[in-house]
């Protein structure tokens, strides 16, 4: 996957800083400020990362960064960044250092993150891995309410044992984030977060499981919508997950923890009823079922972003994180930053993972249509 440029990176903080305006006029909650304290970040240069350390940068927090200097280097430049590389074992850089909290971003093998937690075990009095809701088995597959007392999916020793690289995990990316946090805990018992993200959205993101959205209505015109209108989806602004991490760090919250939206349903509806209103463009949305939809071989999730069917809709239940201090921005803030940020780094490029090619798109509207049309003439008799 490709990671945001330094340009996006810059173009996202402007984003969040011409919002932020508009947040504190609508009363949303602020953080209290917090003693500073020595941060260190492994990773801290992707897409999380950044939104993570610039929140700190902003409380005032000293922040330190270990990474191997590949993902948009040059960012930070004023910052303290040590190199090393987890896959090879070099944590030279990190002996003898001290920090207060430790942000895991990057980890995805349970050697790497055991190896990382035990050497501050002695010295940090905060250790926070993220995770991934895909560490519950099956999610996406099935209507079910995931809590964090949920089992998690599991790998057999015999495999764990294989994987050594970012890349060999990602055939057991949730069993070994599972795994993953299971190590921090047991390095740093009763000192570690460990955060279960659902879909992360927002200014940088790459995936474009979200960003589809709101250029494609941008563009305008008869937009393809997937299944039920009311469908409830579930997604986190990443500038909301990196303020709530922060929160974390500086109020000693520990424990397993579900972040994903929202603090009420949020229907596929809301969601693209959000990007008409973000758009001067005129746009139709046109509901085809989900019987449609698979007929025509028109898959959830990555074709339709964001979209999972009534059989496989899991939700995750957030309460525990609310409670712990969780909070969202309106979802037509997300829409109008990512849709801004989305223009002017990638412009008119397609979206080669996600969404409907266009020609693709007025094909199967045409097919609705046409069957609608067949449907309603026996009732008018011809």
């Amino acid at each position: 996957m490709p990671s945001p440029t330094r340009r996006s990176f810059l173009a996202a903080v402007a984003a969040a800083g011409a919002a932020a305006p508009l947040a504190a006029r609508a009363g949303r909650r602020t953080r209290a400020s917090a003693p500073p304290q020595k941060i260190l970040v492994l990773g801290g240069t992707g897409f999380l990362g950044p939104h993570f350390v610039r929140a700190a940068l902003a409380n005032g927090h000293t922040v330190t960064l270990f990474n191997r200097g590949k993902t948009n280097p040059g960012l930070f430049d004023d910052l303290e960044q040590l190199r090393g590389d987890r896959e090879q074992g070099d944590l030279a850089a990190l002996q003898g250092r001290t920090f207060d909290a430790v942000v895991d971003t990057s980890g995805y093998v349970p050697a790497h993150v055991e190896a990382t937690a035990r050497l501050f075990a002695e010295s940090a009095r905060h250790y926070q891995f993220v995770s991934s809701v895909s560490v519950y088995g099956g999610f996406g597959e099935r209507a079910e309410t995931f809590t964090e007392a949920t089992p998690v999916a599991t790998v057999d020793d015999e495999d764990v044992a294989k994987v050594s690289t970012i890349r060999q995990s990602m055939p057991f990316y949730g069993p070994l984030k599972a795994r993953c946090e299971a190590a921090a805990e047991a390095a740093m018992p009763g000192r570690t977060s460990n955060i279960r993200p659902g879909l992360i959205v927002g200014p940088g993101d790459t995936s474009d499981r979200f960003t589809w959205w709101p250029v494609r209505i941008d563009r305008g015109g008869e937009v393809l919508a997937p299944g039920d209108p009311d469908g409830q989806v579930q997604f986190l602004d990443v500038r909301d997950l990196a303020a709530w991490m922060l929160h974390c760090v500086e109020q000693g919250v520990v424990g397993v923890f579900n972040a994903t939206g929202f603090a009420g349903p949020v229907s596929m509806q809301d969601v693209l009823c959000a990007c008409k209103c973000a758009t001067a463009s005129p746009v139709t949305l046109t509901w085809a079922s989900e019987e449609f939809l698979a007929a025509n071989e028109v898959g959830p999730w990555m074709t339709m972003p964001l979209w999972l069917p009534r059989e496989g809709r899991s939700l995750v239940d957030n309460g525990r994180a609310v409670a712990g201090g969780l909070r969202f921005r309106p979802i037509a803030d997300t829409v109008r930053d990512t849709l801004q940020w989305a223009k002017a780094e990638r412009g008119d490029k397609p979206f080669p993972r996600t969404g409907l090619p266009a020609a693709r798109e007025a094909d199967l509207l045409a097919k609705w249509h046409a069957a609608a049309k067949a449907r309603a003439e026996p009732a008018t008799g011809r």
